[in-house]
């Protein structure tokens, strides 16, 4: 797998197509600290961390809903393994005129990018969330 955090953001959007409540994804540090963020900004209801039917270590995504939507709706990768996108903390996009999230990876951890403004840090983003 080339792209991992790509991967689990195609397995949200697959498991809220299809209305699931959970989505599952293989485990790894950088995946708990955009599922953290995520559920600090709302757009989840939490993660727990689960073993697969082979028992290898995985992540069980609680996906949010209101009024049968999903909250989500729409996650974009905008860094990715071909072509990375760094920027200083002035330069962080907003999405949807502050109304979704740009998830960034910075020296000081993964943060939203009101977090990283606020702290005057810049990074990679990640992805966007609205």
């Amino acid at each position: 797998m080339n792209d991992p955090l790509g991967d689990m953001l195609t397995r949200i959007r697959n498991a809220q197509m299809r209305g699931k409540s959970t989505a599952m994804t293989p485990a790894s540090k950088l995946r708990k600290w955009v599922l953290d963020v995520l559920a600090d900004e709302g757009y989840i209801r939490g993660y727990q961390e689960v073993t697969d039917d082979r028992g290898h270590p995985a992540i069980e995504i609680s996906l949010k809903y209101y009024d049968g939507a999903p909250v989500i709706r729409e996650l974009k990768r905008v860094s990715k393994p071909g072509r990375r996108v760094y920027l200083g903390a002035d330069d962080i996009p907003r999405v949807r005129r502050g109304l979704g999230v740009s998830i960034v990876s910075t020296s000081r951890g993964v943060m939203s990018d009101t977090a990283a403004r606020s702290a005057n840090v810049g990074g990679e983003v990640l992805c966007t969330v609205f």
